[in-house]
């Protein structure tokens, strides 16, 4: 399920810009309830069941159909079946603001990184391909799902390879095409952000497009940041799946910040800005700030 919330109708075409909204207060800022039990076993089965097979259908339809539709078609086709993966595992995505909808295409998403989940949240909202870690490839469906929807793998202890996924990204963009990184380089727990990479913004600085930083939390229904969704430490994918489907209702909240113009920028700068958006949309100090930390150059 994907909510909007901002002024006008609530419909993301017409809701207020960004920066005039206040400051997001974090939901973990105050004593939240205890989140629910998990689901009964039972229950958690079939909804395992129910994702599992949702997941089988989309490797289908990427394998077999995608080769035969236009990109507009499958980018149509990649959100539904997002949001019905959503619907399945009863996580609720609640949009604020407008971001880049009304700038079209030659869009990098920057977004921070919780889960393997993103992937699908951000698709729900705004289909993109995706860039994305080499190991991606080798996770059990999830890896031939993004491999036949057109996410392009990097190595990044290769340099050679870096610069030949972001020389075919640049050619992408300036299509007017769509594309996601999280450029943090790894997952968190949400309640930081991690120095942003900037290697990979080169390509919207050579499209001369525009940057959309986009802001992820993910919290219990009740208050709270919700760990259970969380891709971190040494869980494996199977296993984060299964405490996926122990959840009886997730919301995820994306801040969609004010689009930054890459032309004529450099990407470290570009990269510094976009991280500083996320960490106020999140309502995280700037880095450098933290308490305790001697006072540093704005983020």
């Amino acid at each position: 399920m994907v909510t909007t919330e901002g002024t006008g109708s609530g419909t993301r075409g017409n809701a207020g810009p960004e920066a005039a909204q206040p400051p997001v207060e974090p939901s973990h800022a105050a004593a939240a309830p205890a989140p629910a039990k998990p689901l009964p076993l039972p229950l958690r089965v079939y909804r395992w069941t129910r994702a599992t097979a949702h997941v089988l259908e989309g490797v289908a339809m990427t394998t077999l159909l995608f080769p035969l539709v236009g990109a507009q078609r499958r980018r149509a086709l990649s959100a539904l079946w997002s949001r019905r993966l959503l619907r399945i595992l009863r996580i609720e995505a609640r949009v604020h603001g407008q971001g880049a909808a009304g700038v079209g295409g030659n869009v990098l998403i920057v977004a921070n990184h919780i889960s393997w989940l993103d992937i699908f949240v951000l698709t729900a909202v705004q289909p993109a391909r995706f860039i994305a870690k080499s190991e991606l490839r080798r996770w059990p469906l999830i890896g031939r799902f993004a491999e036949s929807g057109g996410t392009l793998f990097i190595d990044r202890t290769r340099r050679h390879d870096t610069h030949k996924v972001n020389r075919h990204a640049a050619e992408v963009l300036a299509r007017g095409d769509v594309i996601a990184i999280f450029p943090e380089g790894t997952t968190t727990d949400g309640r930081d952000v991690l120095p942003f990479h900037g290697s990979l913004l080169q390509p919207i600085v050579d499209a001369e497009g525009h940057v959309q930083p986009v802001a992820i939390r993910y919290v219990h229904h009740e208050g709270g940041i919700n760990d259970a969704v969380a891709y971190v430490g040494d869980i494996s994918f199977l296993s984060s799946f299964w405490r996926v489907t122990g959840e009886r209702r997730v919301v995820v909240e994306l801040h969609m910040t004010e689009p930054l113009p890459a032309r004529e920028r450099h990407r470290r700068e570009l990269s510094r800005e976009a991280e500083a958006a996320i960490r106020r949309a999140l309502a995280l100090p700037a880095r450098g700030t933290e308490p305790g930390t001697p006072g540093g150059p704005p983020a």
